[in-house]
């Protein structure tokens, strides 16, 4: 909008007393405000235009006639002269004139001035200078220094200019014609500047490298139709069907335009814009009112016209401008969409052009494919107009949109290259051969496209289509408008709706690896639904709320052909049940390992449950806010309790005979763990969240504050230290181990005897002591074991031979167990020689957080651990009772029946003779599953198994692509390097000091590590139970080695770096060594 109409002198007040008053305060302190820096600066004295606000200078080095008259002014030889005051600097002027007063003499402080140019007749300007002087008062961006005068606008181009907000007029009663400039206000842009120009304005408001610019405003073209009596004319002519009609109409109106007179206050206006630009070589570009705007780009339906120099050729290109408005393909384009058509015409841009040794777009979704995860760059050398023409094959990169790493590259032919000529357009020239065969795009310039792009799309809040150049190294963003013709994602791109899914197995591998039964489902997707419905009720949320995340919270995991996978849009929506969920969200994308993190807009989408708009919403936020603060400060003590609570009640279900008692006073007891254990274990997940803020904000402040540690730094800072629950088994074995090599029989006994019957075997021999040791170590860890979660594998109490397969990879004497000691002592020592003491407070508290959180964490684990095997021992029990009943016909039947089957049966909701053909049925189908390969991470819409969801996500059963690679790379976990043999195994074994390399892992790991001397992982996350442990036991673990499993044999010589997240292959293995040591059987090959 203008500002407010001027009359006498005085700025129109508002009514309103309240109003009034405020208004008053807000003049005199910016009069002030004024007044100071008036002070402060160099002065000349000016004579002030009260009612338009130009000034001549009646004294000192800006030359002008002496007089009132229009400051705006012809000199002899036909060249124009303008000085214009800022419109804050107004305010004081014409508060200062009174009322009435039609010219005042001022002390203008030269910094807050646009200084005086003359736009000579070549239209390049010459700064006006005191001919008795030498100084120079003023250079681009209002610093003063002395030197020869400036006589033309060769040094002024070298700078983009940083003016006043400008309304230049000549005087005349009919108020001012806006000229728009980066310091122009927000909204007066937004109304006349046009579509491209407002982009302009925010582009360099927001601190973008925008080549100088200025707009020639809609208002201009308003009054040039109504000096030339075109109003009449074009309602006539755009009246009724346009469509049939738009190649007569547009000839029309372009005769007209170019017909039509221009005065000398219009032209005086066009000259202001084309000076205020820099002069000399411009782009002169139409800006649409509805351009460039969120659904209708008009993209290519006005015209640009580039390199036109001078004044007259700068007017009659805009009246080219001007006519574009109307051109047919506009016409049509508004007409084929329904779009209103007025006469309201365009602005018009004035730009300085770059002279730009490499041009191009970038689109910050894929253009294509509809996926915002990635960016699209493509370049050409010179300017941009051979590659929005057509004309030039282009370069083309696809980035990953959250890291910026180059996905895909393509190098186009470049044959010829654009640049400005010596007159209007551009003149071709061939690129050379060298510079065609390479790619022109270098990591420095994709890395800053990247980063503009990822700023840009976050500025404007959707898909970006940017132009950009750069010129001596500078990257210049030319124009950016939001991409209206985005495909439909096939990726997690598109808002998640009710069809939508995103599934994942990142983490939930680590507990539920390969092909799980339908009994270790469901009753994990029922503990997972228990518990966060706890955790939401934790955090206060009631009544409705609550049934809106109890329609999710069932759904957490899902189960595709065996595989268990997170439904991770849920996930999202958990995490935001707590505050800071920008920061949590990236921290549980860390600590699930997920391959990539979901877009922004698509995060932004997921909601635990429907926003409330207003006051109400506000509060909700708040209450919960204060409850999770108040358990996160908490969180240690109520972590006590629980663990107190935990041990009381396991204790009496742990010390049961199930097998002895009747089945349904089995299932009755059941019933009763899932209420004392299970669903009371939601305020515990507040620690989840607890770990994901305190890790985050460390991370955070370790980038800040410590921008050179190593990637792998943040994970042993948090690390818990020493006396961590987790690594107890991994002590223990160790004992048990020295024990062992202790006496001689029993040593040789364990070397000699199958695992399946050593346990026997040593009370056959009377080794009474040893085998009361491992007695022991079996009712303390004893359901610590490989696939301890799977329901249907036994523990180590009911097969103990697993502990014997431990305990021989952990007779070899390797003096440190494979690692160091813990990196704490390590990261204090960086610490110290990088923090100050107060920031070294901060972060040791942050620390301290992070580092308690995570030792509760691997308590709580513990606790999780002993849960599932008091519960799988009664559902065993109950297994053998159906059995019993007749109503399957092994008692291990029961792993392929859900769980609210079971419940059904004693119950009374399902008939004991519908189980046996469930159970035929699911053992045929978990045959078929096993043989196929299952994908990390995959997309479905609508229901997963139909419409062919699955097998476009990848669901085959084909044979593994075979791999290649000399060094993989991963996630740096725990730093250290160590060489040995690759033993690639899915079950923990003797790997006799060689690197344990698996797809994934699961707690019942740990004892493995006792005889490793590094460990990579294909999955999981640096946050992961087994990482925890081995950072613990200093053992070097780089996980998300992707491939990991494919591309490396048993008994290749690996070199594992786990600071830098490399294993390099040294060499192959050879045939002895393969066949001496081969892999473990796979239960499944993944992809």
């Amino acid at each position: 909008m203008r500002a407010p109409e001027v009359e006498g002198g005085a700025t129109t007040r508002p009514r309103n007393s309240r109003v009034q008053a405020a208004w008053r305060l807000r003049r005199k302190l910016q009069a002030l405000v004024d007044c100071v820096n008036i002070c402060c600066f160099p002065f000349c004295w000016a004579r002030v235009d009260v009612r338009t606000c130009g000034f001549g200078a009646a004294s000192g080095p800006w030359r002008a006639p002496p007089g009132p008259g229009p400051p705006l002014r012809r000199n002899g030889r036909g060249d124009r002269t303008y000085a214009v005051v800022p419109p804050r600097i107004a305010t004081v002027v014409r508060s200062a004139a009174g009322a009435g007063a039609t010219h005042f003499g001022w002390i203008i402080p030269f910094p807050l001035v646009v200084p005086s140019f003359v736009l000579n007749s070549g239209g390049r300007p010459e700064f006006e200078r005191d001919t008795t002087t030498e100084k120079r008062l003023w250079r681009p961006g209002g610093v003063f220094s002395t030197g020869p005068a400036v006589q033309h606008s060769s040094e002024v181009e070298q700078h983009p200019w940083r003016g006043s907000a400008l309304s230049p007029t000549t005087g005349s009663e009919r108020g001012s014609l806006y000229v728009l400039t980066p310091s122009s206000d927000e909204s007066i842009a937004a109304e006349w500047a046009g579509g491209k120009g407002k982009n302009l304005h925010t582009l360099t408001a927001s601190g973008f490298q925008v080549p100088r610019w200025s707009v020639i405003g809609l208002d201009v073209f308003a009054e040039f139709c109504r000096d030339g009596g075109l109003d009449g004319h074009l309602a006539r002519l755009l009246a009724g069907d346009l469509e049939s009609r738009a190649g007569r109409i547009a000839a029309e109106i372009a005769r007209l335009i170019e017909d039509a007179p221009l005065g000398d206050r219009l032209t005086d206006a066009i000259g202001l814009a084309y000076g205020l630009a820099g002069g000399g070589a411009v782009a002169v570009r139409s800006s649409g009112p509805q351009e460039d705007g969120a659904r209708h780009s008009f993209a290519g339906q006005f015209d640009t016209f580039l390199n036109v120099r001078g004044l007259d050729e700068v007017v009659a290109h805009v009246r080219r401008c001007w006519a574009s408005a109307f051109s047919e393909r506009s016409l049509r384009y508004r007409a084929q969409r329904r779009l209103p058509v007025s006469a309201d015409g365009v602005a018009v841009i004035v730009q300085h052009m770059v002279a730009a040794e490499l041009s191009g777009v970038l689109f910050t979704a894929d253009p294509v494919t509809g996926r915002t995860d990635r960016h699209v760059v493509s370049a050409v050398h010179g300017l941009g107009e051979g590659l929005v023409s057509g004309a030039v094959d282009a370069d083309t990169v696809v980035l990953d949109a959250g890291t910026g790493e180059p996905l895909t590259t393509v190098i186009g032919d470049k044959r010829e290259r654009y640049d400005a000529g010596s007159g209007p357009g551009c003149r071709v020239s061939p690129v050379a051969d060298g510079d065609r065969a390479e790619l022109s795009l270098t990591a420095d310039r994709l890395e800053r496209l990247h980063a503009a792009g990822a700023r840009l799309a976050a500025l404007y809040g959707t898909p970006q289509d940017i132009e950009w150049a750069i010129a001596d190294d500078t990257l210049w963003i030319l124009q950016s408008r939001p991409v209206t013709t985005l495909a439909p994602a096939a990726d997690p791109a598109p808002e998640p709706g009710r069809d939508l899914r995103l599934w994942d197995n990142s983490n939930i591998v680590e507990s539920f690896s390969g092909v799980v039964s339908p009994l270790t489902y469901s009753f994990a997707a029922d503990t997972y639904a228990k518990v966060y419905d706890s955790y939401a009720r934790a955090l206060g949320v009631r009544g409705e709320r609550l049934r809106e995340v109890q329609e999710w919270t069932p759904h957490l995991l899902g189960y595709v052909h065996g595989r268990v996978y997170y439904n991770l849009f849920h996930w999202y929506r958990m995490v935001r049940l707590a505050p800071l969920y920008p920061l949590n969200r990236r921290v549980l994308e860390k600590s699930l390992g997920v391959a990539e993190s979901i877009s922004d807009e698509v995060a932004d989408a997921l909601h635990p449950f429907t926003p409330r708009p207003g006051l109400r919403g506000h509060v909700e936020r708040l209450t919960r806010t204060v409850v999770f603060a108040g358990r996160f400060i908490t969180i240690r003590k109520s972590v006590d309790t629980f663990h107190r609570d935990f041990y009381r009640a396991y204790t009496i279900f742990n010390n049961v005979d199930y097998d002895a008692l009747p089945g349904d006073e089995t299932y009755r007891r059941f019933r009763r763990l899932q209420r004392e254990l299970i669903e009371k274990w939601g305020p515990m997940q507040t620690l989840d969240a607890t770990i994901l803020l305190s890790v985050g904000l460390l991370a955070l402040l370790t980038r800040r504050w410590l921008p050179t540690a190593p990637e792998w730094f943040t994970w042993a800072a948090a690390a818990p230290g020493g006396g961590v629950e987790s690594a107890e088994p991994v002590w223990a074995l160790r004992e048990l181990a020295d024990q062992a090599r202790a006496d001689a029989e029993v040593l040789a006994l364990l070397e000699r005897t199958p695992d399946s019957e050593a346990h026997q075997a040593l009370r056959d021999a009377g080794h009474v002591r040893f085998l009361r040791a491992v007695d022991a170590y079996i009712a303390d860890y004893g359901y610590r074991s490989p696939d301890e979660l799977k329901l249907e594998v036994p523990d180590l109490r009911e097969n103990p031979a697993g502990l014997f397969t431990l305990l021989r990879g952990a007779l070899p004497d390797t003096g440190d167990g494979g690692g160091t000691p813990d990196r704490g002592g390590e990261v204090d020592a960086y610490l110290d020689e990088h923090l100050g003491r107060p920031r070294r407070l901060v972060y040791e508290r942050v620390r301290g957080k992070a580092r308690a959180a995570l030792a509760d964490r691997e308590r709580l684990r513990f606790c999780r651990t002993r849960a599932f095997g008091a519960a799988k021992r009664m559902l065993r029990a109950l297994g053998r009772d159906l059995a019993r009943a007749g109503a399957v016909d092994a008692w291990d039947d029961v792993f392929f029946l859900r769980l609210e089957e079971i419940r059904g049966a004693y119950e009374g909701m399902i008939a004991h003779t519908e189980l046996r053909d469930l159970v035929v049925l699911r053992r045929r189908q978990q045959a078929a599953d096993t043989a196929l390969h299952a994908p990390s991470r995959f997309t479905t819409r609508g229901a997963p198994y139909w419409s062919g969801n699955l097998e476009r996500a990848g669901w085959n059963s084909g044979p593994a692509a075979p791999g290649g690679a000399r060094e993989l790379t991963g996630v740096p976990c725990c730093p250290g390097v160590a060489e040995g043999p690759a033993v690639v195994t899915d079950t923990p074994r003797d790997i006799g000091g060689g690197i344990l390399l698996t797809y994934r892992t699961d707690p019942g790991w740990v004892t493995a590590l006792s005889s490793a001397a590094a460990l990579v992982i294909e999955r999981g996350s640096p946050l992961t139970h087994v990482a925890v442990v081995a950072r613990e036991l200093g053992i070097p673990t780089v996980v998300q080695v992707k491939g990991a499993t494919t591309e490396i044999r048993t008994g290749t010589r690996l070199r594992v770096d786990g600071a830098a997240g490399t294993v390099a292959v040294l060499a192959d293995p050879s045939p002895d060594t393969a066949a001496a040591v081969p892999d473990s059987p796979r239960t499944e090959t993944h992809q």
